[in-house]
């Protein structure tokens, strides 16, 4: 069973609906034991910060977390899901994130040409084998919607990136521990192997 976090992020039924798609029972909870119950984890999420992780310690969700990857559950975080693991975002300063991996959520540079909030489809580079991409073939494209992206600390993790406006370090591993920047529920086929490789972790 796969534990969806809600803690009032949105797009939590997209991810939902793509494990049902898949076969898997997913539950959408903020119980603890529910959550530490489960099989696999995964943090969605759409909005700030700030304010998610706000919500996040109000739900007493923060500790639960942590004691979940702890514990070595498969743990896969989604857009701000991804943000969320790291210690900081320039969205909002002063603001401290899980810290659960090491890194920083920056603010994309203006640049001629180039739309904030990045929103579509990029293909992905593979910087380092990846279990979420196995089976996926390099330059494969998957769907973006952020205006903030990761500069992780250490390049061992990242295992997949992308351009726009940056090099974005749109997904990592760091072993329980999965995220990625863009999201599989909205990218087709291959975002659907991307959660099944998810399952199998």
């Amino acid at each position: 069973m796969v534990a969806i976090i809600d803690y009032d992020a949105g797009n939590l039924k997209s991810v939902e609906k793509a494990f049902a798609y898949l076969g898997e029972q997913a539950l959408v909870t903020r119980s603890r034991e529910e959550i530490l119950g489960a099989d696999r984890i995964v943090l969605p999420g759409v909005g700030a910060f700030g304010d998610a992780m706000d919500k996040l310690r109000r739900y007493g969700l923060t500790d639960v977390i942590r004691e979940a990857v702890g514990e070595g559950i498969p743990f896969l975080g989604i857009c701000l899901g991804l943000q969320l693991l790291f210690d900081s975002s320039e969205e909002s300063p002063g603001v401290e994130g899980l810290g659960l991996c090491r890194g920083r959520i920056l603010r994309f540079p203006e640049k001629e040409g180039m739309k904030i909030p990045h929103m579509g489809w990029n293909s992905l580079h593979f910087d380092h084998p990846g279990r979420l991409f196995a089976g996926i073939g390099e330059d494969s494209c998957v769907y973006f919607v952020h205006s903030y992206y990761l500069e992780a600390e250490d390049p061992k993790i990242v295992t997949a990136s992308a351009q726009y406006a940056a090099r974005i370090h749109a997904s990592i591993e760091e072993k329980n521990i999965f995220a990625c920047q863009f999201h599989p529920e909205k990218s087709g086929a291959v975002g659907l192997k991307i959660l099944e490789n998810f399952l199998s972790c």
